[in-house]
């Protein structure tokens, strides 16, 4: 890891073979999402992204729920739950500007070039299912429970959720459980697409999964790797061929890569590849 590790009360991160692992880590609140998380996740994000010896992220969670999302006690003043001060613009401004600081911490995970794993058990409620809906792959253990639970505390979700989650479950997922605040299963969450897969074992089980599945993607070389989130995320608003377009100006750039050669040499000689990321 660089020598700027972040550190944070909230958040630990250890690496191990290419490998970090991002732990909320605030269990004796279930993980409740205050301004030390908000403030230190893109902190963590950004080193992790500047590290070429990290090629995979998993986020997963200390205690036994992920998260029961934001921490309406942090707010304090600042306007929820409590009548309009008289200097109302004031306020709201403030509110507007502290939302979109909340937003840009959960942006820093999608802005990650490296592709990240969240790794979900016991709750996953409101700001939590914003976090998983920025993260590339999202694994679950089956006692997960996931909520956009908003609706039931008089907020519109405004991280992300009603945002990213339509083009990974569906319009129709999304308002039936924006709208209602009802919790699905893991089950559930598997067969509408909001997790990939459902293991058993707990906050251990899912951890394994993931972390299995982080080492797959690690031994594929980081530029591909990289490439291929870059692109993917250029698809969206894109025609067809527009994308096209994009992927060809991008391999353009990256096919003459010391990893494509380790990858053809590699298989002439019947080994594995030792990707370097140049």
């Amino acid at each position: 890891m660089t020598t700027d590790r972040p550190t944070s009360e909230v958040l630990t991160c250890s690496i191990d073979d290419g490998i970090a692992t991002v732990v909320l880590d605030r269990a004796e609140k279930r993980n409740a999402l205050g301004p030390a998380f908000w403030k230190d996740l893109p902190l963590f994000m950004a080193a992790l992204d500047r590290d070429d010896d990290v090629r995979c992220i998993v986020i997963a969670a200390a205690g036994p729920h992920f998260t029961v999302g934001l921490d309406l006690s942090s707010f304090g003043g600042q306007g929820l739950g409590s009548p309009a001060p008289a200097d109302a613009v004031g306020t709201n401004r403030a509110l507007f500007e502290n939302i979109g600081r909340m937003q840009a911490s959960v942006t820093s995970v999608v802005a990650c070039r490296k592709p990240v794993i969240a790794a979900v058990h016991g709750y996953c409620i409101g700001g939590g299912v914003d976090l998983i809906a920025a993260c590339d792959i999202r694994l679950a253990s089956d006692d997960a429970i996931f909520s956009v639970r908003e609706a039931k505390i008089a907020i519109v979700a405004d991280l992300g959720s009603l945002q990213r989650l339509p083009g990974i479950i569906g319009a129709g997922h999304v308002a039936e459980l924006a709208f209602t605040g009802k919790d699905i299963d893991a089950e559930r969450a598997r067969s509408i697409g909001l997790v990939s897969d459902v293991f058993p074992g707990g906050a251990d089980g899912v951890g394994k999964a993931a972390r299995e599945l982080a080492v797959e993607i690690a031994a594929n070389s980081p530029l591909a790797v990289q490439g291929t989130k870059a692109v993917l995320a250029a698809n969206d608003g894109r025609s067809v061929a527009e994308g096209l377009e994009y992927v060809a100006w991008w391999n353009s750039l990256y096919l003459r890569s010391d990893d494509l050669t380790e990858a053809m040499t590699a298989f002439f000689e019947k080994r594995p590849p030792r990707f370097t990321g140049r």
